[in-house]
């Protein structure tokens, strides 16, 4: 998908916010995958190799260790408020508990924070699983499958799965935030193919707020 125009990306934003305070899901507005065109971008072999290191997995359930009870009860609330404004798109409860799950999990082992991995997902995909832009960009994160080749096995298929799509998109995140030197405002556009660009940041500033805890 071609990144913004200055008109429809800011009217788009508005409608997308509009929707967010009304406390409608995002799917329900039947959007289109907002992903951007990332673009391949030439990357030096150690970062290669770092950045396919930090996406490998074995495919077990993340499995997150706290250093007190205090922080496992904090986390434990974090999953009941973050259920429960997860209702209107999964209604199954254990569905949204293995998401959200691994949306904390990957967000924190990238050192991201999560209601920013979930205002993006929320803009990206309507926390579709198996969104698709027009760019061909997939699933939560709404990762561009050149990533599967250039640091992954090479099989895009696997970014339809929850735990991989979430980890590449982090390590993504993480991987431009790196670039551009902590600037998160333009890592957000880099992400989205958008950089300099106000619209898409913006919008997942705004997001972002829905999903603090």
């Amino acid at each position: 998908m071609k990144p913004l125009g200055a008109n429809d990306g800011a009217a788009l934003s508005r409608r997308r916010l509009l929707a967010g305070a009304a406390g409608l899901p995002l799917a329900g507005l039947n959007l289109p995958a907002q992903a951007g065109s990332q673009v391949e971008e030439p990357l030096a072999d150690a970062v290669r190799s770092a950045l396919a290191a930090a996406v490998a997995t074995d495919g077990s359930p993340p499995k997150p260790v706290f250093e007190s009870v205090d922080h496992r009860l904090g986390y434990l609330r974090w999953l009941g408020a973050m259920s429960e404004r997860l209702k209107r798109l999964a209604a199954e409860a254990q569905t949204r508990l293995e998401f959200l799950e691994t949306v904390w999990y990957e967000s924190k082992r990238a050192g991201l924070e999560p209601a920013l991995v979930l205002g993006l997902i929320h803009l990206e995909s309507g926390f579709r699983k198996y969104a698709i832009s027009s760019a061909g960009a997939r699933g939560y994160m709404q990762v561009m499958p050149f990533w599967a080749k250039l640091i992954g096995d090479g099989d895009p298929s696997k970014l339809f799965h929850m735990q991989t799509n979430l980890r590449f998109g982090c390590v993504i995140l993480r991987h431009y935030i790196n670039v551009e030197k902590g600037d998160l405002f333009l890592a957000l556009g880099r992400y989205n193919g958008s950089r300099g660009r106000e619209e898409y940041p913006n919008a997942v500033f705004g997001l972002r707020k829905r999903w603090l805890g």
